[in-house]
């Protein structure tokens, strides 16, 4: 059985995430996800808008994730072993970065290949996160209310 392992925040859950779950588990034939907890999202410089738990329910939800488990710190390669995996899985925005050409190397001495699947173009929650900001920051450009609600005939 080929195991695949992947990790992120998955916060504003998107059709980045879902694509990127969707073409690991095409090339594996169980797919654990870490979800980054939310002490460690912090690496990052920044807060999860979801709890760590909600998050974790989500993408514990959907179809092509076979189990998802907490990810607490930045040590993927001892995850991976831990679980037994062949594959990690991540975002091309790392690939070709003098810290992931060695972790290439630690992996590669592991027996554990990294697959760089390309980013989904235009949508990211940090996008996501900038434009909730804007609107919040700048209330005469957000949708009002009333057409956003379905009006009772």
């Amino acid at each position: 059985m080929i195991i695949g392992y992947t990790a992120g925040v998955y916060d504003l859950f998107h059709v980045g995430h879902l694509n990127l779950l969707k073409n690991a588990k095409g090339m594996c034939d169980k797919l654990i996800v870490g979800v980054t907890t939310d002490d460690l999202v912090t690496y990052k410089g920044k807060h999860a808008m979801i709890p760590f738990e909600d998050r974790l329910e989500i993408v514990r939800s959907i179809k092509y994730v076979d189990a998802a488990v907490p990810q607490s710190d930045m040590d993927k390669l001892t995850m991976c072993k831990k679980l037994g995996a062949s594959y990690l899985f991540v975002g091309d925005d790392w690939y070709g970065t003098e810290k992931w050409k060695n972790y290439e190397k630690e992996f590669e001495e592991a027996g554990i290949k990294i697959i760089y699947f390309p980013y989904t173009k235009g949508v990211s929650s940090t996008l996501i996160n900038k434009a909730l900001g804007q609107i919040r920051d700048n209330p005469k450009t957000a949708i009002k209310r009333e057409h956003i609600l379905l009006k009772e005939e």
